[in-house]
């Protein structure tokens, strides 16, 4: 196991921990922290958490430790629990997850100056494939497509909470999105604001995480109630009936 020790002070308004968590990541991960580095928002925490990369990662986590507040590299059971390790080290009112083979756009800094409801689960845009996505979200959306991790800032009091369940391997943020839904203590609220462009080739983007897909409809059931789960329902029937296909 390898470790950087936590590092910085918090400050008046809050700030944002940006967690990152790797593996094998050195072809991406550079590019991806030069883009944090270059914000102009001045409270930003860095939080990686590797799972004993192999590659260059940990020498890349190494020449930038000096701007890193705490990084980790040891063995873990996937993307979840390594953002669950995270969690333990966050040390702002803000917090964001970005992938390693994503980047922020300098936009994000003005979407963070707008943080000012702790009760509020901000939402922008992001570019996918080029293309910007996904945009003000209806419930029904949420339920059934979800939104862009990386298009989310959480108030850290979420995560005094919850935490992200290991056992869906690919969608757990969207299961806790549907969570949060629900908890009448947070609302979803969204800014025209396109903050990070995001790689469409990692692994939430090409896996499909069948345990989620098993658990889907009983979760859109318990946390958006009856209405959203028949109009989902009905919209699953239509397909595997073929209805409307030619």
């Amino acid at each position: 196991m390898i470790i950087k020790e936590e590092q910085g002070l918090k400050t008046a308004n809050g700030g944002i921990s940006v967690v990152i968590v790797t593996y094998n990541a050195a072809a991406h991960l550079q590019k991806c922290l030069d883009s944090i580095f270059a914000q102009k928002y001045p409270d930003i925490s860095v939080i990686i958490i590797d799972g004993a990369s192999t590659d260059g990662t940990v020498q890349i986590l190494q020449d930038n430790t000096a701007k890193i507040n705490f990084w980790l590299s040891e063995k873990d059971t996937g993307i979840y629990d390594a953002m669950n390790k995270a969690l333990k080290h966050i040390n702002n009112q803000w917090v964001y997850f970005l992938g390693s083979d994503d980047e922020l756009l300098p936009a994000f800094s003005d979407f963070a100056s707008e943080l000012k409801d702790s009760s509020a689960i901000y939402y922008a845009n992001v570019l996918h494939k080029g293309i910007k996505r996904s945009e003000l979200v209806s419930p029904y959306y949420m339920a059934k497509v979800g939104i862009y991790h990386q298009a989310i800032i959480y108030p850290a009091s979420v995560f005094a909470e919850y935490t992200y369940n290991p056992a869906y391997k690919v969608a757990a943020d969207y299961a806790l999105n549907m969570r949060l839904y629900k908890d009448t203590r947070y609302h979803f609220e969204y800014r025209d604001i396109i903050i990070a462009n995001y790689n469409h080739t990692g692994v939430s983007a090409t896996v499909v995480d069948v345990a989620f897909e098993k658990d889907k409809a009983s979760l859109i059931l318990k946390n958006f109630g009856f209405k959203i789960w028949g109009r989902y329902m009905f919209r699953l029937i239509k397909a595997k009936l073929g209805v409307g296909k030619k």
